[in-house]
């Protein structure tokens, strides 16, 4: 299988706190194209892994490639620029500007942003804006936020902020978008539409996901495949089906005794 399939490798990735490990020699491969789930129980591993591949912690062995690339320790805002985004369990809106100034915040060098430009460029700023302005539209609209475009973005639901916060990564045209728990907090019609927006845009835009998620309905509307984390190391690894009916991992995650599809494991 060519490597130009997968979009993320991790090769024998680690990280020690003390004598602990939170992520252990871990490997696994992301492709390009897909909407991958990650579950596990509390303390498996899963939300240390998305910070080593964002670049929010160092690790201590192992690497990270994506597209091909060894970004193994790269700051985020490094990987921000070549199209590796993370979004968090709780939204990071700026509550005080409204859901289109939020939107237009997010592209990176932009003109307006060297205060001698203001005075040698003022044209091709505005014009710029005009461009970024439009295409934060073009998001809201995609995103059914058009009619909150004026709102200011700490008055929005959880779940509205969560859909802003996926639309900021469309500001930049990601390629990977890690979703930690993009679900939490937001209630059941909201998730929906959440979930809709992401397919459409891994069917549409060709976005890559790599999501942390509990709810494993949510899960198996969404994933395929998935990945099982236990102890800091890939466990199992397959459709969300073949998942509920691991023996190992309805042993270490699920709980013997719980019910899956409605059967007593």
């Amino acid at each position: 299988m060519s490597s130009d399939l997968n979009i993320l490798k991790i090769e024998n990735i680690s990280k020690y706190f003390g004598g602990l490990a939170a992520v252990s020699d871990c490997s696994l491969t992301i492709k390009r194209g897909t909407i991958t789930g990650i579950i596990g129980p509390n303390g498996s591993g899963k939300t240390t892994l998305f910070n080593l591949i964002a670049g929010n912690l160092k690790s201590s062995k192992g690497k990270v490639f994506f597209n091909n690339e060894n970004i193994t320790d790269i700051p985020s805002h490094e990987l921000f620029s070549k199209g590796l985004l993370r979004t968090f369990q709780i939204a990071h809106e700026f509550s005080n500007l409204t859901v289109l100034e939020n939107l237009m915040m997010v592209p990176g060098n932009q003109t307006g942003e060297i205060l001698l430009n203001a005075f040698i460029k003022p044209k091709l700023i505005k014009e710029e804006e005009e461009q970024i302005r439009l295409k934060a539209y073009d998001v809201a609209e995609f995103l059914n936020l058009k009619h909150l475009a004026n709102e200011r973005a700490g008055n929005l639901s959880g779940g509205q902020k969560k859909l802003l916060e996926l639309g900021r990564t469309m500001m930049v045209d990601a390629k990977l978008v890690l979703l930690d728990e993009v679900g939490a907090g937001v209630n059941r019609t909201l998730l929906k539409e959440l979930g809709t927006a992401i397919l459409r845009l891994n069917k549409e835009k060709n976005y890559t996901f790599c999501m942390i998620e509990h709810d494993m309905d949510f899960i198996s509307r969404m994933c395929d495949p998935v990945i099982v984390m236990s102890e800091g190391a890939v466990l199992f690894e397959g459709t969300s089906d073949e998942v509920k009916k691991n023996d190992q991992v309805i042993e270490s995650y699920l709980g013997r005794g719980k019910k899956i599809n409605g059967e007593t494991s």
